[in-house]
This record gives structure tokens, sequence and C-alpha cells, in this order.
């Protein structure tokens, strides 16, 4: 059925009917003397014999007016050509009678006017039936007579923008200039890629990337990773899902052995991507043919192998064109007694057909996922697109919005650093809620082991309380006033760590903020409000922590239950230390990577090793998976010490050693251990507290401790 556009609703079924309502509209539009009109008429025809698009019937030029005809009509005409003709998207049908001279064409003539080079127009020749007996319009129709597309081939580079090369030789020569010009004239490499558009009649429409091939041996200015280099410029191309690889080998080489197919099956285990393209079957030994490979027996490809045969240099050379090239590798196949049953199966022709096949269904069944794709692109876009749509600049309620979106986005990015979630993880350093973990299970007690205690300053304090609390009289017992002294005196030394660790933390809280206060960089004065206020309430919040951390000191201070279940008393402190030690003896406290710095320059300098600490013994491995052990230490007796960095070593160092000056490792006197970040040492150092290692005591310049008394031992 039809519908015009003039009359909205009525479906004509009767094409009769259409027919003399064209007659009928076209004399209200132009009179019934043969007057004209720019209006259309508009007759859309539902059909399952007509293709789906739009015709446009345009009036044949006039140019001797008549009946209601303007005195104009020629120019008129020619107006309402131009409208529709002069649109790059339109092709032109240029009808002629086949009884006319075709030189006279109007139609021809205004085609070529728009299109000089025939890359829209089609040429319909009519009333061949009523061509005079003895004539014909053959030439017309070989395209001899007035050809309406040119047979013109050119190239466009991209670096050399408006330029058209219609010879092809110079094509070839600015190649090679260009490669030149980015990798050198010794072999050199870039991954620069030269982009050629050709446009000709002969060649399909799609992208083809020349890849190069596979290189193991540097050559000429070629880097020493030049494999390296080439890998990665494969894989960024055939990697992508909408890209078909053409696995070239050559038919004189072992196929086991093509690095091809070898890449291609990284990338596509399941071959729906790859195509094998066999070279140089005209220069296989005599007796020898690559029938099996052709057949897909050899190596099967999901896509099959086609064989092609491409000039040599020899041919090259000597400027064999293209089409002899196809005409011999076609007589090649055809006559080849292992090929001529296949021939209709390889050659370039046929690889070219195949490749447009292929590409083809590879769109088509990615075109469904593209599609889901970019629709939801774009209903993300039309939400935005949405909320933008009657925006003012000046609107308050917009600015208040903003805002408030900025400060609960800052709200939702501190919350996410300290909780450990969210969709930016750094992976070079510790942060926020791991950061303030770390302090609370490493750096905390750390700080607390590290607290010294002088054996002999304690018991001399010991003995002034007894002595005191007993007065003039002479005692039988010890008091218990004596210990709780002593012990009062120990607790109250917690506070200074303690607070050490609440200003560590503040420290990290600060930090997140100022790091979540990034994302308002456009707007410093709304980022440093949010920073202030967040800041102030963090000092608040940290003066109270403080008075309650002294707090808790103090309610411990206050009185002692020594009754409770955990304490342990001096009648069952040996017991109770053998259990605990007997408990932890094998149990791993840490793995990881360090460096042994002091290993003599003639054995190979500091190496990198897999270490294992244990509460007994400190191991170090080969690597990882724990199998060639190089040397398990006893810790028994030996202590920590910080080092300073060399002047060219970026690494944090400490050492583990002997206060009796004993070889702590062969015929070292110390361990020296490293290390790429401070925290990872202070993360160790913890791990070694944890394993009864402690840090030695501060000496004087004269290696005396603080009792004047020259260094032998620490006793904590």
């Amino acid at each position: 059925w039809g519908e015009f556009l003039h009359c909205k609703g009525k479906k004509f079924t009767n094409f009769d009917e259409i027919r003399m309502e064209i007659e009928a509209e076209t004399d209200r539009l132009t009179g019934k003397n043969k007057g004209i009109s720019p209006i259309p008429i508009n007759l859309r025809v539902y059909s399952p014999h007509v293709l789906n698009l739009t015709l446009i019937d345009l009036p044949g030029m006039t140019k001797v007016p008549v009946g209601d005809q303007p005195a104009d009509i020629e120019q008129q005409i020619r107006s309402m050509l131009m409208e529709f003709i002069t649109k790059p998207s339109c092709l032109i049908l240029a009808v002629t009678p086949g009884n006319s001279d075709l030189a006279n064409s109007d139609a021809l003539k205004v085609a070529k006017e728009v299109d000089p080079q025939g890359l829209r127009t089609i040429g319909v020749i009519t009333k061949l039936d009523l061509l005079d007996d003895g004539t014909d319009a053959r030439e017309i129709l070989e395209n001899k007579l007035l050809p309406l597309r040119r047979a013109s081939e050119w190239g466009e580079f991209l670096h050399c923008k408006g330029k058209k090369f219609t010879n092809f030789d110079e094509i070839r020569m600015e190649i090679e200039a260009e490669t030149d010009r980015l990798t050198g004239k010794n072999k050199g490499i870039s991954p620069i890629p030269i982009n050629l558009r050709v446009y000709s009649p002969h060649v399909l429409n799609l992208t083809l990337i020349d890849l190069p091939g596979m290189t193991k041996v540097p050559v000429g200015d070629q880097p020493a990773d030049i494999e390296q280099q080439i890998r990665s410029m494969l894989m960024e191309f055939i990697t992508k899902p909408s890209c078909l690889i053409l696995a070239v080998t050559p038919g004189n080489s072992d196929l086991a052995n093509s690095d091809a197919l070898k890449v291609a099956k990284e990338v596509d285990p399941q071959g729906l991507r790859t195509i094998g393209v066999i070279t140089k079957l005209d220069l296989l030994d005599d007796g020898t043919d690559a029938r099996e490979i052709l057949e897909n027996k050899l190596l099967p490809l999901r896509r099959g192998y086609i064989g092609v045969v491409n000039r040599g240099q020899k041919d090259i050379e000597g400027r064999k064109d293209i089409k002899s090239a196809l005409a011999s590798e076609r007589k090649f196949f055809l006559s080849h007694p292992s090929y001529r049953h296949m021939a209709d199966r390889l050659g370039t022709p046929y690889l070219q057909k195949a490749l447009n096949q292929q590409l083809t269904n590879h769109i088509r069944d990615t075109l469904p996922q593209l599609r889901s794709k970019l629709q939801a692109q774009m209903l993300s876009m039309e939400k935005e697109v949405a909320e933008f749509k009657n925006f003012r600049p000046d609107d308050p309620s917009r600015k208040t919005k903003a805002m408030l979106q900025m400060v609960q986005q800052f709200s939702l990015d501190f919350e996410k650093r300290i909780e450990g979630s969210g969709n930016e993880i750094d992976t070079l350093e510790l942060s926020g809620g791991a950061k303030i973990n770390r302090i609370f299970h490493e750096r905390f007690p750390f700080e607390l082991v590290k607290m010294e205690y002088d054996e002999k300053e304690l018991r001399r304090e010991i003995s002034y309380a007894i002595k005191n609390i007993h007065g003039v009289r002479v005692g039988l017992f010890t008091p218990d006033m004596a210990f709780e002294t002593i012990v009062k005196r120990q607790i109250a030394r917690l506070k200074e760590p303690a607070l050490k660790c609440v200003d560590m933390v503040v420290s990290e809280l600060t930090n997140v903020v100022r790091k979540c206060g990034e994302k308002m960089a456009r707007y410093p004065r709304l980022r440093d409000e949010t920073e202030r206020i967040v800041t102030t309430h963090i000092r608040e919040t940290e003066q109270k922590t403080k008075e309650q951390v002294l707090m808790l000191v103090d309610i411990q201070l206050a009185y002692m239950n020594t009754n409770h279940e955990d304490f342990i008393g001096f009648a069952n402190c040996q017991q109770m230390s053998n259990k605990i030690k007997l408990a932890i003896a094998n149990q791993v406290i840490r793995k990881g990577w360090l460096t042994i710095q002091n290993i003599s320059f003639i054995k190979g300098g500091s190496k990198d090793y897999w270490f294992t600490l244990t509460a007994e013994n400190f191991s170090w491995f080969k690597d990882e998976e724990e199998k060639d052990k190089k040397y398990m230490l006893m810790l028994d007796g030996l202590k920590l010490r910080d080092l300073e960095s060399g002047f060219m070593s970026k690494k944090h160092m400490f050492a583990l050693f002997n206060p009796d000056q004993r070889n702590v490792y062969k015929d070292y006197k110390q361990l020296e251990l490293s290390a790429d970040s401070a925290e990872t040492v202070d993360s160790w150092k913890a791990s070694f507290l944890r394993a009864g290692v402690y840090p030695e005591r501060p000496q004087d310049e004269d290696g005396r401790n603080e009792d004047g008394e020259k260094q032998k031992s620490v006793i904590f």
C-alpha cells in the first residue's frame, strides 16, 4: 500500500488510485497547463518488492517555456535540481534516452558540474527498444563513449595532508622516505605508524595494518630489546576483539616454528579471529608442496589457510604490475598438480573475498556488544544532558546542590580511605586505615618495647623502696607497698608511647583529609574551609582522646587487683613463661623480601632473599617457594641496631648483631639488612620484637652506658 503526506491516515491499496492522486495533486499545485512548483509530493510505499531508500523524481531540463510556465523556467528547474543533487549523501541517477545524443544530455551535464569525478553519478539509459535498426548503445553501456567515473586511483598520507599521490611508485618512495625519517637508515624501528589511505575501485573498504615480523637478534641500529619492543607493538593491535589477525608464514619454512601463529595463539586461543596466510609457495623445493597446510590438516586453524604467490624482488624491480602478478598467480595454482583441485580457494582475489566476508561476519557478531556499550554510554550522557537542560549558572539552589554533593563526596572518600574500600587504591605505600592499623599493631608495640629498663637501677630502686617503707624497723617480708610503688612507676611510663600513638594517628588522619580535598581543587576557598573544619574537629577530638588515654592509665594506677585471673604472680611466673615459649616456638611471625647488604663484592654484593621469621630462628631462601634454604640463624642473644644508608643508596637499613661480639653469620659480626621503604623496616623491627629480639641501648661516645660502665650486654 501507499500513503501520501497530504492524505494522512489514508491507505491506497490500488496503485491506479495512487497514480490518479499524483496527477490530481500535481494539477492542484501547478495548474493544468504545464506549470511547475517547488513543493514536493511525498509518497511512501510499503511493499516487500521495493528497496528501503528515498527516491526523488526531479523534472527534466526545460529551455523554452510553454503553457503557464514562467520565462525563467530553465533557471527555476536548475535551482530545484541543485537543492538536492549538491548534497554529498545523494546518489545522482542521470537519466538519458538511448535514442538521443549522449553528448547533449542535460542530465549528464548538470551531474558533471556537482560531481566532476563521477563518484556519486550513475547513468541510466532508457528507450533502448526504440533505437533505429542497425544501431545500439553498446559503447555507452560499456562506459567507453563518455565514461562517467574516471578509473582513477590515488593515495593520501596522513603526514602529507591535502596532497594526492596518483603515481603508486611515488607512494612507494614516500613510504621508504618516511620510514627512514622515523627509524633511520640502518634498520631501526619505531612504534609511530605511517597512515596511508588508498582510493580505488579495486580495493576493499577496510583498514589493513602491516605489522613487523618478529626479530630475535638485533642488527644495525636496533636496540638490544628489539624482540620485546616488536612484541609490545604487535600486542597493541592484535589484542583488540574487533581485529582479524592474518598470520603470515612462508611456505618454505617450518609451520611449527611460526612466530606469527604462536603470537596469534596467545591472544586468540580458539582461533576465532585468526586466518593463516601461506606465502612463497612458488619457492618450494622440487617434489615438496604445502598441500597438507592448505587443506588445514597439519596445524588446523578454525578459519583455515589461504595460499598466495606475491611478486618477487625481481618482479618489483622489473615493474611488473599487479594485474600481471595476479594472472601469474592464477596460472601457477591452476597448473600445479598439488593445488589445481583447490585453485578456486587460493590466491590474492580469494583472500580479498574471504577477508571481506569474514570481517563482515565478525563485525556482525561483535555489533550487539558494541551496540549495548554505546546505548549505555548514550543513556549516561542523556542523563547528564537532562541535568544541564535548564541550567542557570546563577541559580542558588544549583550552587547549594553542587556544594552539598562535593561535601558528601568528601565524606564518602574519607570513609572509604579509612575503611579500606573504594576505587582508588594506592599500590605504592600504606595510607589511611591501613597505616592507622600498622600504627596500632606494629608501631605502638614497638614504642612500648623500646622503653629501656636498667636492671641494676631497677634493683636499686626496689631496695630503696623496701628500706624506706620499713623505716627504723628491720623487715622480714617484702611489703606489698614496695611492689605497688615500683610497678606504678613503670605503668606511668606507658603514657608517653600512648600519647605518641595518638599523635601519629592524628597526623595520618590529617593526611587523609588533605588527599580527600584534592577533588575540590577547582574551588580553593571551599577546599580550604572544608579542610579547616574537619581538621579543627580532629584536633578537638585529639585532646579528648589524650585525656581518655591518660585516664585509662590513671585507672590502672589507682588500684591493682592481684587476685585477677591474668595476674601471674611470682610462683607461676617461670612456669607460665615456659608454656608461652613452647606455644609460640614454631609460630611464623613474618615472611617477606629483604636485601642482605654486607656480602663481599666478590660474592656479588647485596642480594635479595625471601626471609621467614619465627620465635626461635630467622631463615632465608632463594625465593618465596621456600625450597632452596640458604641459611637459618638462631635468635638467642641477638639484638637490633639501626644503620645509616650509604651515600648512593636509597634503601633503609638495620642490622642483627651479638652484644658479646661473636660472629652472627659466617665471618660477619653483624647481618646488615635493608628494604625499599622505612615502613617496611619498621614493620620488620616490630616483628623482631615479637620474637624477642630487642634494640640495643644507646651509648655515649666512649661506648659507655648511662651508668658510666662499658656496655657489654643489654638487659630489658
